[in-house]
C-alpha cells in the first residue's frame, strides 16, 4: 500500500489518477488478448504462420504500449500539451512521406516505416486543437480559434491524399464538437455543416472506392459466382447470428475461418460468434463507461485545456469505438478501423496508449493551488485579489 504521507512522483500518481478509468482501460487490454486468441489464429494458419502469431505480436507491441500510457499519465499538463505538439509535428511529417514513399497497400498510401503515422497524428491533433481553443476561450489576445481553424485543414488535407476518409470523418467530428464547445456562432455551426455534407459528396463523387462502399452498403448488388460483393459484412452477420445470445463457446467458431479481417476490423463479430451478443453488449457498456466517466470528468474540470482535452480524447476514443462496431453489425459501410484495444495492430495499440495516457494524465486529481500554477506559467502572474 501507498501512504498519502509519501511525497513521491509514484504516490502523487497513484492517489491523483482516475481509479476507475484505469481499470477500465486495463479491462479492454485484458479482453484485447483474450479476444485475439479467438480470432487471430485463422488468419495465421491462412498465411502459414504459428497459430498464435499475432497474439505474440501483440503482447510484444502490448509491453511498450504500456510504457507508453504509464508515462504520459505522469505528464503535468504543461507537458502533455508539450509533448502531444513533438508528437503532431512528427506525425504530420510521415503522413506527408507516405504520400511519396510510403508502402501502397488496397490502393491507399499509409504506411511508412512499419508504422501508420495517421494513428499518432489523432491523439496528438485532439490535445493540439484543445489547447488552441482553451487559450482562446481564457485569454482574449490570443487567436485560439482561428489557429484551431488552420490546423484542421493542414491536418485532414494529407489523410484525404492518402486516401484515409474514415480517419478524416473521424478527426472531423471531432474537431467540430470541439469548436462547438469553444462557444462558436450558430453561423459556423450551419456553415461547418453544410460544408461536412458538401464534403462527403464529393468524395462520394470522385473518389470511386468510396462511391463503391456506399453504394454496396446501400444497395448490395447480386453475389458474384455466389460469394456476396459486401462478403465481410455478410459474413460478420453470420457469425452473430451463429453466437446468438451465449455464443459457441471459446475456439468453436467456424464462421471466423472465412472472415479476412477476423482479427482487426471484424474482431467484433468474432467475439459475437464464439462468446454470444451478451458478451458483445458488456463490452459495449465498458467503452460507453470510459466514454461517460471522461465526459462527467471533462464538465467538472477548472481547468479548460484539461477540459476540452478531456472532451476531445474520450470523444476520439468513443467515436472510434462505435464506428467499429457499427460497421460489425452493418449499419454503416466499411471504413478500416481498429476496435480501440481490442483489435490486432501496433501502431493502433501503441498511439492508443498515448491517448489514454494523455487522458489520464489531464483527468488526475489537482488542486486548486496547482491549476493556478499551471495558468501562471502559460499566461503570466497571476493578478492579485482585491
Amino acid at each position: 500500500m501507498i501512504s498519502r504521507a509519501e511525497r513521491t512522483p509514484i504516490s502523487d500518481w497513484a492517489w491523483t489518477i482516475d481509479r476507475w478509468l484505469l481499470a477500465g482501460i486495463a479491462l479492454l487490454i485484458v479482453a484485447g488478448l483474450v479476444f485475439g486468441m479467438a480470432g487471430s489464429p485463422p488468419v495465421a494458419e491462412r498465411l502459414h504462420l504459428s497459430t498464435f502469431h499475432f497474439v505474440n505480436r501483440q503482447v510484444a507491441y502490448l509491453l511498450p504500449a504500456l510504457a507508453v500510457m504509464i508515462g504520459a499519465s505522469f505528464l503535468s499538463p504543461r507537458h502533455v500539451r508539450r509533448a502531444a505538439l513533438v508528437v503532431f509535428v512528427v506525425s504530420l511529417a510521415l503522413v506527408v512521406a507516405t504520400l511519396f514513399f510510403g508502402q501502397e497497400v488496397k490502393g491507399a498510401r499509409r504506411w511508412i516505416f512499419g508504422i501508420q503515422p495517421s494513428e499518432f497524428l489523432k491523439p496528438s491533433f485532439v490535445v493540439v486543437v484543445a489547447w488552441a481553443f482553451s487559450e482562446g476561450a481564457r485569454r482574449k489576445d490570443v487567436p485560439g480559434n482561428w489557429l484551431a481553424l488552420l490546423l484542421f485543414p493542414l491536418t485532414i488535407g494529407p489523410l484525404v491524399l492518402q486516401p484515409d476518409f474514415g480517419q478524416t470523418m473521424l478527426i472531423s467530428v471531432v474537431w467540430g464538437a470541439l469548436f462547438f464547445m469553444a462557444g462558436l456562432h450558430l453561423i459556423w455551426v450551419v456553415g461547418l455543416g453544410g460544408l461536412g455534407a458538401s464534403a462527403a459528396l464529393l468524395a462520394y463523387k470522385f473518389a470511386p472506392h468510396v462511391r463503391a462502399r456506399v453504394d454496396a452498403f446501400l444497395e448490395p448488388p447480386p453475389p458474384v459466382a455466389g460469394v456476396p460483393t459486401n462478403f465481410q459484412s455478410e459474413t460478420a452477420l453470420e457469425s452473430f447470428k451463429a453466437g446468438s445470445w451465449f455464443g459457441k463457446g471459446p475456439g468453436e467458431g467456424t464462421v471466423k475461418r472465412i472472415l479476412p479481417d477476423s482479427h482487426t476490423d471484424f474482431i467484433f463479430a468474432v467475439i459475437g460468434e464464439e462468446f454470444g451478443v451478451i458478451v458483445c453488449i458488456v463490452l459495449a457498456m465498458v467503452f460507453a463507461f470510459i466514454v461517460v466517466r471522461g465526459l462527467f470528468s471533462a464538465a467538472r474540470n477548472e481547468d479548460p485545456f484539461c477540459r476540452f482535452a478531456t472532451a476531445g480524447l474520450v470523444m476520439l476514443f468513443g467515436l472510434q469505438s462505435c464506428i467499429n462496431m457499427a460497421v460489425n453489425v452493418h449499419l454503416m459501410p466499411a471504413k478500416g478501423m481498429t476496435l480501440p484495444f481490442v483489435s490486432y495492430g501496433g501502431s493502433s495499440l501503441i498511439s492508443l496508449s498515448l491517448g489514454m495516457g494523455f487522458l489520464l494524465a489531464v483527468t488526475r486529481k489537482r488542486p486548486r493551488t496547482r491549476v493556478l500554477t499551471e495558468v501562471a506559467a502559460t499566461s503570466g502572474p497571476v493578478p492579485a485579489a482585491a
